[in-house]
């Protein structure tokens, strides 16, 4: 029976996170908003819409809001030949692929954008299939994305291990019946990536890679 391997890719996979802050803090101030950058870092891992409505007041004038949304994809857009990947991402992805994992990317992150990501983390080959914004009607912390990663890789939820760096990604995977694993490369605090259902946590990728066999993707898959 096959396991599955899905990962987050902000923030776990890419070294990302602090250019979302940056610039959705900047569109938020062309909009007329002035939002604390350390509430968009909690905020980062939601889908656009599911963010900008986490952090606006909800009784705003919402005609506003895909022009915000529109602003970010435009600046982090100027990123884009430039996104770094965390390091071992590739090799992590690769060494699980090799052991017989089935390795599914789960990410709120769609078109140009996810394409610039995949060429950053350069481990295609590795990866099985990739479950993206475009594909769920609902996104993380639902469980909805991570469900769809399992039905990509046709595994089953009690064989397979989410990782990923936020809140909201644990709280899918949980959701999902997943055993999941947190980063804290994304910047969010141990303490909360445990309360929301992380089984292990590791410092980045390579900390993982560096641990994997005493980690929830230890061995092989078969």
């Amino acid at each position: 029976m096959k396991r599955a391997a899905v990962f987050d890719v902000d923030g776990t996979l890419a070294d990302t996170n602090h250019l979302h802050v940056t610039t959705w803090w900047e569109a938020f101030r062309q909009a007329g908003h002035q939002v604390p950058t350390h509430a968009i870092h909690r905020a980062v891992g939601l889908g656009a819409e599911d963010l900008v409505e986490h952090l606006l007041d909800p009784d705003r004038d919402r005609s506003a809001d895909a022009s915000i949304s529109a602003a970010h994809k435009a600046l982090y857009g100027t990123y884009s030949d430039r996104l770094a990947p965390l390091p071992d991402a590739g090799r992590l992805l690769k060494t699980l692929a090799g052991r017989g994992w089935t390795v599914v990317l789960a990410t709120s992150a769609g078109g140009a954008e996810l394409a610039a990501l995949r060429r950053a983390i350069d481990a295609d080959d590795a990866v099985t299939a990739i479950a993206s914004a475009d594909d769920t009607e609902r996104g993380k912390p639902a469980p909805d994305p991570v469900r769809h990663a399992l039905e990509l890789a046709g595994a089953p939820a009690d064989r397979s291990v989410f990782v990923g760096d936020t809140v909201w990604d644990m709280k899918a995977g949980t959701r999902a019946g997943v055993t999941c694993v947190g980063l804290l490369c994304g910047g969010i605090p141990r303490a909360d990536l445990t309360d929301a259902g992380a089984a292990a946590l590791y410092a980045d990728p390579a900390d993982l890679l560096a641990h994997l066999d005493d980690s929830p993707l230890g061995g092989d898959a078969a």
